[in-house]
């Protein structure tokens, strides 16, 4: 059973759902595909607005992160500056840069799995910068490639065919009638079963014949 998870290393609930289905993985024999999307053209193209944007949600995401962090064992914690993290800098060129790992990533994922998740504990639990080549640069040595490896894909980040690949797989979650991340796309009985966020792991369970046993599952 497939199950593709679309993400985008800016969105908070994005990390839970990638943290839980990659524990989940080999529990539920589930062939995890990661899908990296920019969540700014998801949001532009279903007409959505971020939690971030509307100042009562603003408010209880701020309240809600550190239970989920707690709930979900994901060092979960906001940047000094939320608004300009995720707004004003975005992901887009991280985004891309994730693209470019993926397309070169011949491990089945490892690399694009280690990746996400360096770019991820920078924003939401070091609170450090996302956007130019140099942490790009620091996050491929974490995750294990080389320094020669790296320019070519810093290189390949730029590159047109990767731009489309980013949006041609943003465009994918608009053709499921997804408007937000994560989004989580179970393939069962040749009918995807469309998730979305953090706090669907149960109903999702129950869709492919699955038991969820809590976020870190024994």
């Amino acid at each position: 059973r497939t199950v593709e998870l679309f993400y985008d290393v800016v969105s908070p609930y994005s990390w839970l759902a990638f943290e839980v289905l990659c524990r989940y993985r080999n529990v539920w024999n589930i062939d995890l595909k990661l899908r990296p999307t920019f969540l700014g053209g998801i949001m532009q193209g279903a007409g959505n607005r971020p939690p971030g944007m509307i100042p009562n949600k603003f408010i209880y995401m701020t309240k809600d992160l550190p239970r989920l962090s707690q709930y979900f064992v994901v060092p979960l914690s906001s940047p000094s500056n939320p608004f300009e993290a995720m707004f004003e800098k975005g992901s887009l060129n991280a985004m891309r840069f994730v693209t470019a790992v993926a397309e070169k990533d011949k491990e089945g994922d490892v690399l694009l799995e280690k990746v996400s998740r360096e770019l991820w504990k920078r924003i939401w639990s070091t609170d450090q910068d996302i956007t130019q080549p140099a942490s790009f640069i620091e996050v491929g040595l974490k995750a294990g490639i080389s320094a020669n490896e790296l320019e070519e894909i810093l290189t390949l980040a730029k590159s047109q065919p990767i731009k489309d690949k980013l949006k041609s797989v943003t465009q994918q979650v608009l053709e499921h009638k997804g408007f937000g991340l994560p989004c989580t796309v179970c393939h069962v009985n040749g009918k995807p079963e469309v998730f979305f966020g953090s706090d669907r792991f149960e109903l999702m369970a129950y869709c492919i014949g699955e038991k969820w046993m809590g976020p870190v599952p024994p």
